[in-house]
C-alpha cells in the first residue's frame, strides 16, 4: 500500500496541473480568442512550463477540445434534458452567474469557429444542433402528452429558443447589470403562452 502512494501523489500533482492549464486556458481564450492565444502563453499564465503543458495536451487542438469537456461537463451537471422544457429554461440565468468564465470562453470561441475551416467548427455546429434537438424534443413530449399545442413545429420553436440563449450570452457578458432572473422568467411566460393549448392559460 506505502508503495503506490508516491504514484498517488504524482497523479494528484499532474491533475492539479491539468486543471490549472485548463484555468489558464479558459482565461486567455475568453480574452483573446483562439487564434490569438499561443500555447506558450497559456503554460506561462498556468506556471508551468512549455513541455509541462505538452505532456498533458499534445496539440492547441487538444487542448480547445479540453476546455469545451470543461464547458460540457458543467452543463450536464446541471442540467435536466429530459425535464419540463419551460422549467429548465428559466433556470439558465442562474447557469450564467454560476460560471461566467465558461459562458464568456464559448462565446468568444462560438464566434471565432463560424469559419468552416476553424479547428472547432464541426463540434460547436454538432452541439448546437444538438441543443436544438433536445428542446425540439421536449417540445415534442409536451405535445404528445396534451399539454402543448400540436400546431407548432417543434424544430422551429427550438431553433428560436437556441438564438435567444445565444443572444442572452453575448448580451450579459457584454453588460452584466441586465436583470437575467427577470428576463429568462418573462421570456419563460411568454413561451408558456405560445404552447399552451387554447384555454388552459
Amino acid at each position: 500500500m506505502s508503495a503506490q502512494r508516491p504514484y498517488a501523489t504524482l497523479l494528484a500533482k499532474g491533475e492539479d496541473r491539468k486543471q490549472l492549464i485548463l484555468s489558464a486556458a479558459q482565461r486567455l481564450l475568453t480574452l483573446n480568442g483562439w487564434r490569438s492565444t499561443t500555447l506558450a502563453q497559456i503554460a506561462g499564465e498556468a506556471g508551468v512550463t512549455s513541455a509541462g503543458l505538452l505532456h498533458h495536451f499534445e496539440s492547441k487542438e487538444q487542448l480547445l477540445h479540453a476546455v469545451l469537456d470543461a464547458r460540457d461537463a458543467d452543463d450536464d451537471a446541471h442540467a435536466d434534458r429530459t425535464g419540463d422544457v419551460l422549467e429548465q429554461l428559466e433556470q439558465v440565468g442562474a447557469r450564467f452567474e454560476r460560471s461566467p468564465h465558461l459562458i464568456g470562453m464559448y462565446s468568444v470561441l462560438l464566434i471565432e469557429s463560424l469559419d468552416p475551416e476553424a479547428p472547432l467548427h464541426g463540434r460547436l455546429l454538432a452541439r448546437q444542433r444538438a441543443a436544438i434537438d433536445t428542446i425540439a424534443a421536449g417540445i415534442l413530449r409536451g405535445q404528445r402528452a396534451g399539454k402543448y399545442r400540436n400546431d407548432i413545429d417543434p424544430a422551429v420553436k427550438a431553433v428560436e429558443i437556441v438564438a435567444f440563449l445565444n443572444g442572452m450570452e453575448t448580451s450579459w457578458l457584454l453588460d452584466r447589470s441586465i436583470p437575467l432572473t427577470e428576463i429568462f422568467k418573462d421570456y419563460t411566460r411568454s413561451l408558456t403562452r405560445q404552447l399552451a393549448l387554447v384555454g388552459t392559460v
